[in-house]
């Protein structure tokens, strides 16, 4: 069981309060045919729990979802008339199709152009269905959950596997899987990621876009069917009601890299809960980048003059396009975020305005971007505040490529200039365009904008222009 209430209901959701209960809905379902009765009491203290929390925060709408063990329990419409009345609210029971779709909505609100299969492992099913940008084809649904795998295999994994490899020989969204990425949604698919992390020393902590590849995610689930998650000495990661179900999350996905073949595993934090907001948005919503969206509410909220950023945004596009630097849609839209991003450390204090941009960037609510896409926003910051010849040796920076590497120094050092030409303030920018020519970059200051020139300004051009291969020149004087 979880409840999540977010701030509203926007392209990029900002959740206000998070919390699960483990509660085993689908741990016997499977063999018995009906829910627990232990963990139904459970389930429904949280929900008259989850009822006084929504009440206080002041919840405008509240929806309750109800999946697999639910749907599939010959005692699942007693125990939603119960859940019910336990919240206060309608209980709306999702099919495998619906369930599936959902899922790929919430894929498809957080991820850039997703291409690939969803898999949304739970409790007591998989549901699996294919996505390419917002296109969905039909989902499949299969018994083969945490809990309902542990209990019809009676905890033996030989068993377990077994039954995995013959739910999934005919799972048709596998069959288009072969070169694209499997985006894994589902706790117990998160904690492997945890723990993944863990065992690698990963320097970024954030699940949603964790990526790994398929011969790795193969031979890390051997290992977790072999020895067990407690062996492990990242196990703290995860919780311990969590754990005796790794072992079965880790053979579905070495199952599913066996048949698919994908070129990557992608973890998704975004899945059911996400994809019913997602659909209920309106069309031009939907067509929102989701990235852009958070970074200009952040840049809204957290910077000295928000319009300061739109400005940088265009200033920095006349550059890029003067210096032919061959931008892809991708790195277009990191670099406007970036910009967005640009203030948002103002308030601190001037040793640490760089260490913690970098921070609160890195390590944001962000969806819509991939961890390279997060170290280049962070470090491109990070660098406009420390400087261009800042020591970048943190472990952030082995996530980018040299491309990545080079735009953001470039990024850092348009960014140091801007904010010594306008004090972060707008109105100065759209007035003083800086343009590369084949040998030079030259940056206009107009006659009421001279005063402007300074040897500190003069050093920041020449320095960018060190990294861009052009002579620097300031036109000073010069009318608009």
């Amino acid at each position: 069981m979880r409840l999540v209430a977010y701030e509203g209901l926007t392209r990029a959701p900002t959740p206000l309060f998070n919390e699960k209960v483990l509660c085993g809905l689908g741990d016997s379902v499977a063999t018995t045919g009906q829910l627990d009765q232990l963990a139904i009491g459970k389930a429904l203290r949280a929900l008259k729990r989850f009822r006084v929390i929504c009440a206080h925060m002041r919840v405008g709408a509240v929806h309750v979802l109800a999946t697999a063990a639910a749907r599939d329990a010959s005692n699942g419409p007693a125990f939603l008339a119960a859940a019910e009345e336990a919240i206060g609210q309608p209980v709306q029971l999702l099919s495998g199709r619906e369930e599936a779709e959902l899922s790929a909505y919430g894929v498809i609100s957080s991820f850039h152009g997703p291409d690939g299969v969803v898999g949304d492992l739970g409790g007591g099913s998989l549901e699996l269905i294919d996505v390419k940008g917002t296109a969905l084809a039909s989902g499949v649904t299969l018994p083969v959950g945490g809990l309902a795998l542990r209990d019809v295999a009676r905890g033996s994994l030989r068993e377990a596997k077994r039954v995995v490899r013959k739910a999934l020989q005919n799972a048709a969204p596998l069959e288009a899987l072969r070169g694209r990425v499997f985006y894994a949604v589902g706790g117990t698919w998160r904690a492997l990621a945890r723990l993944h992390m863990g065992q690698k020393g990963y320097p970024l902590h954030v699940l949603h876009g964790y990526t790994i590849q398929p011969g790795e995610t193969v031979d890390f689930a051997k290992i977790i069917e072999r020895v067990g998650a407690d062996a492990l000495a990242s196990v703290d990661l995860v919780s311990e009601a969590r754990r005796p179900l790794l072992p079965y999350g880790a053979l579905v996905l070495e199952e599913i890299v066996r048949r698919g073949r994908p070129k990557a595993i992608v973890i998704s934090a975004a899945g059911v809960r996400e994809g019913l907001l997602f659909a209920r948005l309106d069309e031009a919503a939907k067509q929102e980048d989701p990235l852009l969206h958070a970074a200009r509410e952040i840049n809204v909220l957290r910077s000295r003059a928000p319009a300061h950023a739109e400005e940088l945004i265009a200033w920095t596009d006349q550059l890029a396009a003067s210096l032919h630097l061959e931008e892809t849609a991708d790195e277009r839209r990191l670099r406007h975020a970036a910009c967005f991003l640009s203030d948002i450390g103002w308030r601190s204090h001037p040793d640490y305005r760089g260490d913690q941009s970098l921070d609160a960037i890195a390590q944001a609510a962000f969806v819509g971007i991939d961890h390279p896409g997060r170290a280049f926003v962070a470090l491109a910051v990070f660098l406009r505040h420390v400087g261009l010849t800042a020591d970048v040796s943190f472990r952030l920076r082995e996530l980018m490529t040299a491309r990545l590497l080079d735009r953001a120094r470039i990024l850092a050092g348009a960014m140091r200039l801007a904010y010594l030409l306008s004090a972060g303030m707008p109105g100065t920018l759209p007035h003083t365009p800086l343009m590369a020519s084949a040998h030079k970059l030259q940056l206009v200051l107009p006659p009421d904008l001279a005063d402007l020139a300074s040897d500190r300004l003069r050093n920041r051009l020449k320095q960018l222009a060190r990294f861009v291969a052009r002579e620097p020149h300031l036109v000073v004087g010069s009318k608009r």
